[in-house]
């Protein structure tokens, strides 16, 4: 950038003039300076000097790139007790990481067709279970596979074709809405098994050393 000397300030403006309007300045008398240039000493912005404040910028976006850390896990026991607030029982339940999905103890399971949705009702095949009636829309169709290395349980009847429902679970004081597949579980030890789908909602971790460690449902 660049300005107008000392040259060129009050009456000496009329150095800018040339041509006719020179001379006509001339006949009058008046005193003609010639421009004097000089590069602007204008300051740069301090941003541009000041290279801790670009230096806090990088800082800044560099922060933003780092991933979000995942929020510390909540630690449960192998065994807990969850509730069911849609069935209204509170249930013994097995906490696994090798199994994919939670899976519900039922019986007398049938899918049906209601306004054009897949329905399915069963009842509970737990012990002291009623001969209530439960009917639920079918979120999915799944193929599990058997498991026979569930600790002492005897072996998980073949791989089939089980329900899928979205079922409200209460562990402690924390509730989450977990697919459960439905399927007899009554020769197994624990009629509700939590797997790592489900303990990935509730944000939870296992210690398989202990034992009911959270606070009975109350959510």
């Amino acid at each position: 950038m660049f300005h107008l000397g000392a040259g060129t300030v009050g009456g000496n403006w009329l150095g800018c003039l040339s041509g006719p309007f020179r001379r006509q300045a001339d006949s009058y008398g008046a005193r003609v300076e010639p421009i004097r240039w000089q590069r602007s000493k204008i300051p740069l912005p301090t941003f541009f000097k000041e290279s801790t404040v670009v230096k806090s910028v990088l800082a800044l976006v560099s922060l933003l790139a780092l991933p979000v850390m995942a929020a510390e896990p909540t630690l449960y026991g192998r065994y807990e007790y969850i509730r069911l607030p849609e069935i209204g029982e509170t249930l013994q339940a097995k906490m696994d990481t090798g199994a994919l999905t939670a899976s519900l103890s039922a019986k007398d399971i049938q899918t049906f067709t209601r306004d054009s949705e897949d329905w399915v009702r069963f009842r509970l095949a737990t012990k002291d279970a009623g001969s209530k009636v439960y009917e639920h829309k079918v979120a999915r169709i799944s193929k599990i596979k058997s498991r026979s290395d569930e600790d002492d349980d005897r072996e998980e009847p073949q791989a089939a074709k089980r329900p899928v429902v979205e079922l409200e679970m209460c562990l402690g004081n924390v509730k989450r809405t977990v697919e459960v597949n439905l399927t007899d579980r009554s020769s197994f030890n624990y009629p509700l098994l939590i797997g790592a789908k489900a303990l990935r909602e509730f944000g939870a971790a296992v210690n398989p050393a202990r034992r009911y460690t959270a606070d009975k449902p109350d959510c």
